[in-house]
């Protein structure tokens, strides 16, 4: 799978998990093109999972965050104003965008943007058209247990 075809599959299904295990689809199993047991990384794909893993990550259409079961989740952007109008219904570190910074010696160190400083002006203004119950609707059928007393409003 290329970067691009990921780009396309997480546009297509708005959240995708990155490799845990949920109610959204996976990332690595889709570049893998099969079920992934254990760690992705003892995969005989695991450089192609890597490298497409690392273009989406800085693809300006992707948030990386743990929206999903504090799970490494990736967002496409048409999402964002439901993420941003569904906010209080998520931890709010599982907002925060995940990135990684390379450091001069060669060590990753991980670097969180906290919620909503990630946030474009597109998107906050795009979220205040939502309700609540739209914004969870529109991230998907992992979200049905916090839409259960979600107000309309």
């Amino acid at each position: 799978m290329t970067a691009d075809e990921a780009l396309a599959f997480v546009r297509e299904h708005g959240v995708v998990l990155v490799a845990g295990k949920g109610a959204a689809p996976r990332m690595v199993e889709a570049i893998a093109g099969e079920p992934i047991k254990g760690s992705w990384w003892a995969h005989p794909r695991s450089h192609e999972i890597f490298r497409v893993l690392e273009a989406l990550a800085e693809s300006p259409d992707i948030l990386v965050c743990r929206l999903v079961d504090g799970k490494v989740t990736l967002v496409h952007r048409r999402l964002w104003p439901a993420v941003i109008r569904a906010a209080g219904r998520f931890p709010s570190e599982n907002l925060a965008k995940t990135g990684q910074e390379h450091t001069s010696t060669g060590r990753h160190v991980r670097r969180d943007t906290p919620f909503p400083q990630w946030a474009d002006p597109d998107s906050l203004t795009r979220a205040q058209a939502l309700t609540e119950w739209g914004a969870l609707e529109a991230l998907g059928d992992w979200t049905a247990p916090r839409r259960r007393g979600a107000s309309c409003a």
